[in-house]
């Protein structure tokens, strides 16, 4: 399939889930490039939203069966991949596979199972297969799993553990609709709701998947996704210091391998050949939200997880540097400070700046290589500026407690500081 027509089925799907899901745009655009990724996603938000009817009015579309499993706290594992079941008619057992062969799954409330069922649904979403009394049972492809859970409920749940989460493409925040999304919806299911038409088979989808392989990804791009990912390891080596002690641990290389994945994914969506810095920044927070741990002390100090993605995001530079057009260079005088730039046309969101400073890092930092070709600039020539990436917005999910502005907090020193730190 071409990346053309790609395109063009992609239009498509969007418009028909457009039908019937009001608003939600960005939730859309995540799920589809899950999709086209072959990944997983983790949606939290509150009840209530259309977690399930997007889902199934996405399964309609694709051509795919959809089974929606609703997780308790006395479910079993064979309840989820299938069990054998004696035949008194015939005197031996069968074989009944479970609720999770199925194109897209909804797990509702992951968190309200216990640890072992949750186990078995990840192995399933990992090895792409299940056993059961001897018989091994392949996914169906494509193969979704679609995971919700309740941000504002603790009681009576299992939360997810680290290891477990980082079998997730994407946690994607879902968050309510607006006043005017709100009486659209009223409006729209007044009436018999509508129902979407399906425009695709399975294998139409795994011809996507294999179009997103063709899509190019060059080499400063795929670097700005692994240094995004490297400072969440070692953020004072990428112009981090103060994120230095609030993480437990970094993204792991799966992280790095869904940015890419991803970004090619989005460059699709938006009906482009390569994937571009944006595409990546566009799908980091998404990918990296899941995948990292506040230590303890930043816990007890008030930050959160957007809190330092924000600032990452924010910080390291991406690699999309923009040329002045000949008459701006002309008019400018080489001792004159760096120009005031015209009104943006490029996306919205994105912001100018002039040439910022390469992170500090080691040296052979294979990561680094483009940085130091782009400091090498004739110095009759004006530094040209580069296009930052937007300025992250926080998800709007409101949750129960949370102060509407995060305020100063002074550090709290533990027994055993060193006496600098006091």
């Amino acid at each position: 399939m071409s990346i053309d027509l790609s395109t063009t089925r992609l239009a498509q799907v969007r418009h028909e889930l457009g039908r019937v899901i009001v608003g939600q745009d960005r939730v859309v655009d995540r799920l589809l490039v899950a999709v086209l990724a072959d990944g997983h996603v983790l949606l939290e938000g509150a009840p209530g939203l259309g977690k399930t009817m997007l889902l199934a009015t996405l399964a309609r579309i694709l051509g795919g069966t959809f089974n929606r499993i609703q997780f308790t706290p006395d479910l079993i594992p064979s309840d989820i991949v299938g069990t054998r079941i004696f035949r008194p008619s015939s005197e031996s057992f069968t074989v009944e596979p479970g609720p999770i062969l199925a194109n897209v799954v909804l797990v509702d409330e992951i968190n309200r199972a216990p640890a072992r069922v949750q186990s078995a649904l990840l192995e399933a979403m990992a090895e792409r297969q299940v056993t059961v009394g001897g018989r091994t049972f392949p996914m169906p492809k494509p193969f979704l799993v679609v995971a919700t859970q309740n941000p504002v409920e603790s009681e009576g749940v299992y939360p997810l553990a680290e290891a477990q989460r980082d079998r997730f493409l994407m946690r994607i925040p879902v968050d309510y609709p607006t006043p005017a999304e709100e009486r659209a919806i009223v409006a729209r299911m007044a009436d018999e709701p509508p129902e979407a038409a399906r425009l695709l088979d399975p294998d139409d989808v795994v011809e996507l998947q294999r179009t997103v392989r063709r899509v190019s990804i060059d080499e400063p791009t795929i670097d700005y996704a692994i240094r995004l990912v490297l400072a969440t390891r070692d953020p004072a080596a990428h112009g981090l210091s103060t994120q230095v002690g609030l993480l437990d641990y970094g993204a792991s290389p799966r992280a790095s391998l869904g940015l890419v994945r991803s970004a090619r994914a989005m460059a699709l969506l938006r009906g482009r050949q390569q994937a571009v810095a944006q595409d990546v920044y566009d799908v980091a927070y998404d990918i990296l939200n899941a995948r990292l741990a506040l230590s303890y002390r930043a816990t007890a100090e008030g930050f959160t997880i957007d809190d330092v993605l924000v600032e990452l995001l924010s910080t390291v530079p991406a690699p999309s540097p923009v040329t002045w057009g000949p008459p701006l260079r002309a008019a400018q005088a080489p001792a004159a400070v760096s120009p005031t730039p015209p009104p943006s046309t490029s996306p919205a969101g994105v912001g100018w700046q002039t040439n910022p400073a390469a992170p500090p890092s080691s040296a052979g930092d294979a990561t680094q290589r483009y940085m130091a070709a782009a400091a090498r600039t004739d110095a009759a020539q004006p530094a040209a500026p580069v296009a930052a990436p937007p300025q992250p917005m926080q998800p709007r999910v409101a949750v129960v407690g949370a102060s509407p502005a995060p305020t100063p907090t002074p550090p709290i020193v533990l027994p055993g500081d060193p006496p600098a730190a006091r």
